[in-house]
């Protein structure tokens, strides 16, 4: 490989944002081999979709692509049926091979969002372990001792609290880690609460006379709460297979303290333009402007220009006026006999208000519109009206009169 960029160069795209490297020394050692490297990351297929906090690693594997490196892509079809102890105070219950195959297709069709899915090997850890006999997976736990399993802070704490910790669960460092040795990876991604399975990896590349893959550790990405981790299970999430409009909304919408951080992590803009934008936002830039250009860019990536461009026309979002949501609902009013229906009543139906006083207070302030007219509270609609009601720039619906 003739890397246009220097080793050094090189190393400087790796670093940004990374919490550890290990080490820094021995990876500018293997990119002044001027080779391809084998870089690996392993995700265990324990939930059907990927977030915003999974692709901190994988934005990681692209910048490793973009320079020529190999990226293996390791879907933990094996592991996941183990079902990893880091950071849980009980045993996870295991998943079937079933339920990992299904989530791991899905893992395959997401991550090829930010990777070029033709220039990554994509490898599933069963292959190697499917081949393994018992006496083989004896010998692999021979490599470690449980004094070394219970230096793990996880492990521990639960053993402190008489809490059970069962025998699989010191095979899963120990699993994860033969996977570098099958794969004679050179580098392995995780985030910081893999750093004992990272390093795991490194020792026994070793014990089989490898040479110890670079561990790299990656930050773990605040859900939009500003405070915990981000979890599809705390509701604090983005997921990259929401709908654009959803994306949209959500980070319009988080604390204006992660936009740093979230750009840091998220963005492809160099550092120099992100420095520049939060010079900017500093200066009195309105902070909803920069959460707009990383919305676009997210949404840009996951879909395409034209959907990134239209994002914001979802209903619920703030419209420029004129504009139509590109998801606008439609609700049936009945007459219910009558030969017509005040805008009160249409507006309370529709769901357009809460409530009729709610619907009365919209019509006094001249914000509802009929077909982009205003429309005041004698304003009647009758039987076959199809046109576009609005409460607000956020409450809008095609509202069809029927008898």
């Amino acid at each position: 490989m003739q890397n246009p960029l220097t080793p050094e160069a090189q190393l400087a795209e790796i670093e940004r944002g990374v919490v550890d490297i290990i080490s820094r020394d021995d990876l500018l050692k293997k990119l002044k081999e001027n080779r391809p490297l084998k870089i690996k990351a392993g995700f265990d297929p324990t939930a059907p979709d990927l977030h915003l906090g999974h692709t901190v690693l994988i934005n990681k594997l692209r910048i490793f692509q973009q320079l020529g490196h190999d990226i293996y892509f390791l879907i933990g079809d094996y592991t996941g049926m183990i079902g990893d102890p880091t950071g849980k105070s009980a045993t996870r219950p295991p998943l079937t091979r079933e339920q990992v195959l299904e989530n791991a297709k899905s893992y395959q069709e997401q991550v090829f969002k930010i990777l070029d899915a033709e220039k990554t090997h994509v490898v599933f850890n069963s292959q190697w372990f499917d081949l393994m006999t018992a006496a083989d997976m004896i010998r692999l736990a021979s490599q470690q001792t449980v004094s070394r399993m219970m230096e793990r802070d996880d492990f521990t704490k639960r053993f402190k609290n008489q809490q059970p910790i069962a025998i699989h669960e010191f095979l899963y460092p120990l699993v994860q880690g033969y996977d570098s040795v099958a794969l004679q990876a050179d580098v392995e991604l995780g985030g910081t609460d893999q750093t004992f399975n990272l390093l795991m990896g490194r020792t026994l590349q070793s014990r089989y006379e490898q040479a110890p893959q670079v561990c790299i550790t990656l930050p773990l990405l605040e859900g939009l709460d500003g405070v915990h981790k981000m979890s599809k299970s705390l509701g604090n999430y983005v997921g990259i297979q929401e709908p654009a409009g959803t994306i949209y909304q959500k980070i319009l919408s988080m604390p204006d303290s992660l936009i740093g951080r979230y750009f840091e992590l998220l963005s492809f803009k160099t550092l120099t333009d992100i420095q520049n934008l939060m010079a900017e936002m500093q200066a009195g830039r309105n902070p909803q402007d920069l959460k707009k250009l990383l919305a676009l860019e997210l949404i840009e990536r996951f879909y395409d220009a034209e959907t990134a461009a239209n994002a914001h026309k979802s209903t619920g979002n703030r419209l420029v006026d004129g504009e139509l949501p590109i998801d606008l609902p439609t609700v049936e009013v009945s007459l219910e006999g009558r030969e017509s229906l005040s805008m009160i009543s249409i507006l309370a139906r529709a769901g357009l208000t809460k409530n009729a006083a709610q619907a009365k207070d919209a019509l006094g302030r001249g914000v509802v519109k009929v077909d982009g007219k205003g429309v005041n509270a004698q304003h009647t609609l009758t039987l076959g009206f199809n046109g576009i009601v609005q409460a607000s720039k956020k409450a809008i619906a095609r509202v069809i009169v029927v008898s």
